[in-house]
């Protein structure tokens, strides 16, 4: 191996996980990106593997694989952006353990971010969330367990792959402040998450029927293949909310044309928001690292908008109250000094 190929070693194999100490999927996440690099380079510029070397790069290079995945894979500004974080961490790193490579760091660095549009977080109103978890049919064995992680992930705010990732030891039921302890998908950062009791209700429900003899190092949601427990996958979850979704939608015309899993998360970080829960609280809540990230979520919606309006509406309208001293000459004489 050359330079190149031997410094991707070392930041995959070394830096960031040892280092950095990032999570499987976040590793996995930025060799992804790397392969997509030597991909671009072979079918594109038509270079060999052998020849790639540190010397293939230049700004344009970059440039041009980036305006290769919207092109060519349909990636997105956001996309996009994030596979420019990865070179830009790829080629710091290369510029610390080589000198030589500094300048090509700079480069890379100089490479500017698209501006990526606003968007509005997608959010079920309390109407189409009730419409919604009714929908499974809990009288037979999959409809109790799907409302079940419906209703779980709505309440702990949790992102999918954490719910699918818990073990039956990660609930603390029996306490008088019932808690799910999840292990995010973004750096194993640990949190706790209070249970309301009607998830507690749900959750015991659903042990007795799926967990009886289980172990407590078992996954909570799982599958059955061949007569073996494999844990559920995502796209089991997609499939069934999906299907969900368009039942709900059918006797309520507020459920969005698109249901899906991380709509739970989004629509419990709202509600709590509206609630006026400080962002700081919904931050630690959610696992986010930073409270600028679940900014996102502090933006006036349109109930908001509307709630708002009618209370400057009425307070416009509403006879200014009476001052204190009204018909009082003792307090007169008190606040003028007089007394």
């Amino acid at each position: 191996m050359n330079d190149f190929f031997r410094t991707i070693r070392s930041f995959i194999m070394e830096y960031l996980p040892n280092q950095r100490c990032y999570s499987v999927n976040t590793v996995k996440s930025y060799r992804a990106v790397l392969n997509l690099l030597v991909d671009f380079l072979r079918s594109e510029k038509r270079t060999k593997i052998s020849r790639i070397d540190f010397s293939t790069f230049n700004r344009d290079v970059i440039i041009s694989f980036l305006d290769w995945l919207e092109r060519s894979r349909n990636c997105g500004v956001r996309t996009r952006n994030q596979r420019l974080m990865v070179l830009r961490s790829f080629f710091q790193y290369a510029g610390v353990i080589d000198c030589t490579q500094v300048a090509m760091q700079h480069d890379v660095e100089n490479v500017p971010m698209k501006n990526v549009p606003d968007r509005i977080m997608d959010f079920l109103t309390e109407d189409a969330l009730k419409t919604l978890l009714a929908q499974p049919d809990i009288s037979k064995r999959l409809g109790l367990r799907n409302q079940f992680f419906m209703t779980l992930m709505y309440d702990t705010a949790a992102r999918c792959g954490e719910l699918l990732s818990m073990k039956i030891h990660a609930l603390r039921i029996d306490t008088k402040h019932p808690v799910a302890y999840l292990l995010t998908t973004k750096g194993n950062k640990p949190r706790s998450v209070a249970l309301m009791n009607r998830t507690v209700e749900h959750c015991k429900r659903y042990l007795k029927v799926f967990h009886p003899t289980s172990s407590d190092d078992d996954y909570l949601f799982y599958t059955i293949s061949h007569g073996t427990r494999h844990r559920m996958s995502a796209d089991n979850v997609a499939t069934f909310m999906e299907k969900y979704g368009e039942m709900a939608r059918k006797t309520c015309p507020e459920v969005p044309q698109r249901v899906h899993p991380h709509q739970l998360r989004h629509t419990r970080a709202i509600h709590y928001y509206r609630d006026g829960m400080p962002l700081q609280l919904i931050a630690e809540l959610l696992g986010h690292a930073s409270v600028e990230t679940t900014k996102v979520y502090a933006y006036a919606d349109t109930e908001m908008k509307r709630a708002a309006m009618e209370k400057a509406d009425r307070n416009r309208n509403a006879s200014p109250p009476l001052p204190i001293w009204e018909g009082d000459e003792e307090m007169i004489l008190q606040l003028s000094g007089l007394k």
